[in-house]
């Protein structure tokens, strides 16, 4: 299993979103990098929801529950979508301020490269956010 960390601005669609559908599309993923991300992810790997833009906090946990294939939004390029749902909410959203004051985070995606929307964490690291959200998959 891996672990990865996927951000939306909570104004486009927030943890309460998938947790009120049930199950989404991760789609309008743009950037190579990220793309590339989603295609390595596989059913049953965990997700950690970030609100960026506005909340800037790890607030939830989602689930793969389809790997990637085409994105059906995407007007040309190769793009590609996976399918999330939620698992559990954090009982204390995790801030990116508590996450930066965290040495043993310092090198996680999320600090290092802030603008990329989708992104591998380590089990450690990931382990260490639930912790710091006091809250248990």
């Amino acid at each position: 299993m891996k672990y990865w960390l996927v951000k939306s601005e909570p104004f486009e669609y927030s943890y309460d979103d998938l947790v009120r559908d049930g199950k989404a599309m991760w789609e309008g993923v743009r950037n190579y990098a990220a793309r590339n991300h989603l295609r390595e992810m596989r059913v049953g790997d965990l997700v950690l929801y970030y609100h960026s833009r506005k909340g800037l906090a790890v607030v939830g946990i989602a689930k793969v529950v389809r790997e990637a294939y085409p994105d059906p939004t995407a007007e040309k390029g190769d793009w590609s979508v996976v399918d999330l749902v939620p698992v559990k909410a954090f009982n204390q959203p995790v801030s990116l301020k508590a996450i930066k004051a965290t040495p043993a985070l310092s090198e996680i995606p999320l600090v290092r490269i802030g603008r990329l929307s989708v992104m591998p964490i380590p089990k450690k690291a990931f382990d260490l956010i639930l912790r710091m959200g006091e809250t248990e998959v």
